[in-house]
């Protein structure tokens, strides 16, 4: 039997590639894994999740997370927990990173499809990529850390 029942799919935007790992169609929408190389300080605005938990898994590199105003770095084979419903922005360290980001429930993934085939870019089209975001439950409340400097 293959565990797998769609390809995996990549999609870049923004500075980042994202791969999905596994769907949340794989999983009957429990949980969703992506998998994210990006360049040096990027990141996303501030944001907050309605629906899904993050667990961050930072494989290269280092990323520096904000959560709730408190900031804080991850290394290699360290992980962060941003749970659902809080404020959060990271950003990457001047070498890029890669990691793997645990969606749960999933379903979040889409976003990075659809942003990533309309050809959004931040800032030029911020209104845009919160109106996508905000369809899978996310909020932008800010600049993050990456547009912050």
């Amino acid at each position: 039997m293959n565990i797998y029942t769609q390809p995996q799919q990549s999609h870049s935007w923004n500075g980042t590639t994202y791969r999905i790992l596994l769907s949340s169609a794989e999983t009957q929408g429990a949980m969703s894994i992506v998998h994210g190389v990006a360049g040096p300080l990027e990141g996303p605005p501030s944001h907050i999740h309605e629906a899904e938990d993050e667990t961050f898994l930072v494989l290269e590199g280092v990323i520096d997370f904000e959560l709730e105003g408190t900031v804080f770095r991850r290394g290699p084979m360290e992980t962060a927990h941003i749970p659902r419903g809080k404020r959060h922005s990271f950003r990457t360290g001047p070498d890029g990173a890669v990691c793997i980001a645990v969606l749960t429930p999933g379903g979040f993934e889409g976003f990075f499809e659809e942003v990533a085939a309309a050809g959004f870019q931040i800032p030029r089209d911020i209104a845009a990529v919160a109106e996508c975001a905000a369809r899978y439950g996310s909020q932008f409340t800010g600049p993050g850390l990456a547009q912050r400097g």
